[in-house]
């Protein structure tokens, strides 16, 4: 088993160093018309930098093609990175080539470690495993944190576009003024604002752009508040009384779900007690009386 492993190995590297040299074959030559025409300090930086960036974009598209894959898991993957925040065209490549590079990567550790010893099968198997569903637990846990911090800032977000349209700016107005100013404290739903604003300008509808930012966070309070938008519209109501009303909405949502939380505790604590607590009581008072009445019994049997 560990000789297939090493076999795989050497196979694989052999086939990334090869398609390693086509691919920076051009990068040399640039390289080398640099050397003989130097440019200032600053372009040769910035050059560095965007070959780092095509070297990687490169590697993973290379190891992407690794992956069988089809239109759908593709669009569904690009879903889920627009979500946590990636909108670029490399996201989805660098994904999928995590995803060869992971499992690689472990199985090297457990053959380095030596760990592969006690079951090689198992632990490959197991190795290959956490390796290739690693990137997906990441990738959600990066969606939930983004969302929370989303669904925690909808409240000032929404205070301010109420003090900016009762101030006399109109509601896309407001929208640019509120992504501007609460960029350090709300980055992530300031960006969402900016590319709300972005389509606006670009002739998109409101009632449009706003749902497009509903379907790129998927947050349950920013539909609520895109659909109630669209009916304030259609009906003609006052837009800042409406915001008015649901932001003291999430707030009160909030502090009845910290409420509720406080409420599951109790129940939560059961188990550590009958688990952890209940037991070293049960020692602590019952071990003495115990330890008498075995001598007792022995004292007895003699």
């Amino acid at each position: 088993m560990t000789f297939a492993v090493l076999a795989f190995l050497a196979v694989f590297l052999l086939i990334g160093s090869g398609g390693f040299l086509l691919f920076y074959r051009e990068v040399m030559l640039k390289r080398i018309s640099e050397a003989i025409s130097p440019r200032p300090k600053e372009k040769r930086l910035t050059s560095a930098v965007q070959k780092a960036k095509s070297s990687l974009g490169g590697m993973m598209q290379s190891l992407e093609t690794l992956m069988p894959k089809s239109e759908k898991e593709v669009s569904v993957l690009q879903q889920r990175l627009v979500h946590a925040g990636y909108r670029n065209d490399p996201a989805v490549r660098i994904f999928r080539g995590c995803k060869v590079v992971v499992p690689l990567l472990l199985a090297g550790i457990v053959l380095l470690t030596g760990i592969a010893s006690l079951n090689p099968l198992l632990i490959y198997v197991l190795a290959l495993g956490l390796g290739y569903l690693a990137p997906d637990f990441v990738l959600g846990h990066m969606i939930k944190k983004r969302q929370s911090k989303i669904t925690r800032g909808l409240p000032d977000v929404l205070d301010l576009l109420v003090i900016c349209m009762e101030a006399g700016l109109s509601m896309d107005q407001a929208t640019a003024r509120t992504a501007q100013e609460l960029t350090l404290s709300q980055p992530e739903l300031c960006d969402e604002l900016n590319i709300v604003v972005l389509e606006q300008r670009a002739g998109r509808a409101r009632s449009e752009a706003w749902k497009n930012m509903a379907e790129r966070t998927d947050v349950d309070s920013v539909k609520n508040l895109v659909s109630i938008m669209v009916q304030t519209e259609q009906f003609g109501t006052s837009i800042a009384k409406m915001l008015r009303v649901h932001s003291e909405t999430l707030r009160t949502q909030r502090v009845q779900m910290v409420e509720e939380m406080a409420a599951k505790t109790t129940v939560k604590l059961v188990f550590p007690l009958v688990l952890f607590i209940f037991p070293a009581l049960f020692v602590v008072t019952l071990g003495p009386a115990a330890i008498v009445m075995m001598e007792s019994f022995a004292a007895l049997g003699k």
